[in-house]
């Protein structure tokens, strides 16, 4: 048998495929553009203000931390004046903080008047759109329109009050907004308002980002994967779905059978503690490198299941993703 030389046969391949070289060539000249594009950083950050939602704990709170001890000035928005305090404690004293409630206009209001007499006529920088909440998630037929509400509430009109009132600012500076979306704003996973209010980030924030192009001001979204966070909270959910299923009416609870709530239940536990990272330096990265890079992207994965599942999948036919997501949950007795 003649022996075959692979890396003769392969180079043979790629002379004969031109098209093939092209496109290589072409990517490995992008991603290097893009990686000396995106090393370049914004100067005088010192002087360039960032507010942040949610940051009683999670991203909001490692953020605020992490750009605190860069020396960049932080305005730290609190729901709780726990949380307020306890951050406090562990930052500068250039750190400020707030409370803020995001879906009260008149909380938000309070605001933009402590951030204006903080920033003066330099405006503010950077918008860091963060707060949010992920439960009741459940089955659509166990929810009723408040539970969708509750959710919308915070995730979508909260992120869209928060920037039309910090929105003068923001072109004073010819400034930043990062939204927080999550990778489940390209794919639905479960029902609630948790998917559709991440959806309608995503499409709030490209609508933004081509309306306040003209203005200087450049958008971007984080697409986080699975994290330990209190959104990912096993604990929270499956209290959460006990109150769904014990108010259902009992033709409901049949069509699904007696075990389907502890099913459901250790499911979503088992997957959570599969996927969850617990590092959130690889989100609070992405969100620093939105407001401080000169070049910064429209959109950040966050995450290897973001990465190397969630995003391909997105891409796939339906049917692809709907048989992850029962392969992930279980299905209801009377399937």
């Amino acid at each position: 048998m003649a022996y075959v030389d692979k890396n003769e046969t392969f180079q043979q391949a790629i002379r004969s495929h031109p098209l093939l070289s092209l496109a290589a060539l072409l990517t490995i000249v992008f991603l290097i553009c893009r990686f000396i594009l995106e090393s370049f950083k914004v100067d005088s950050l010192a002087q360039r203000h960032v507010l942040i939602t949610g940051c009683d704990s999670g991203f909001g709170n490692l953020l605020a931390r992490q750009l605190d001890s860069r020396g960049i000035p932080v305005i730290a928005g609190c729901f709780t004046e726990k949380g307020a305090a306890g951050l406090s404690a562990l930052t500068s004293s250039r750190l400020k903080t707030l409370q803020l409630n995001v879906t009260d206009s008149a909380s938000i209001k309070k605001a933009v008047e402590f951030v204006t007499a903080e920033v003066g006529q330099r405006g503010l920088w950077g918008l860091v759109n963060n707060a949010g909440i992920s439960s009741p998630i459940g089955p659509i037929d166990w929810l009723k329109l408040e539970d969708f509400t509750k959710i919308l509430d915070v995730n979508l009109l909260g992120v869209i009050d928060v920037t039309l009132h910090f929105l003068p600012l923001l072109k004073k500076a010819k400034g930043r907004v990062v939204n927080i979306a999550s990778i489940f704003g390209r794919l639905a996973l479960a029902g609630g308002g948790y998917c559709p209010s991440k959806y309608g980030v995503e499409a709030f924030s490209d609508c933004l980002r081509k309306d306040m192009q003209p203005f200087g001001i450049k958008v971007s979204i984080i697409e986080p994967g699975f994290f330990q966070t209190a959104v990912t909270s096993s604990k929270i959910h499956e209290g959460d779905l006990k109150r769904l299923w014990d108010r259902l009416p009992q033709d409901v609870k049949d069509s699904y059978g007696t075990t389907f709530l502890q099913e459901y239940s250790d499911a979503q536990r088992l997957s959570l503690r599969l996927l969850c990272s617990s590092d959130l330096s690889k989100v609070t990265n992405c969100m620093e490198h939105g407001l401080t890079a000169c070049y910064p992207r429209s959109r950040y994965g966050a995450g290897w299941d973001a990465k190397l599942l969630w995003i391909p999948l997105s891409y796939l036919p339906s049917f692809m993703a709907d048989f992850v997501f029962n392969v992930l949950l279980p299905l209801p007795k009377s399937h």
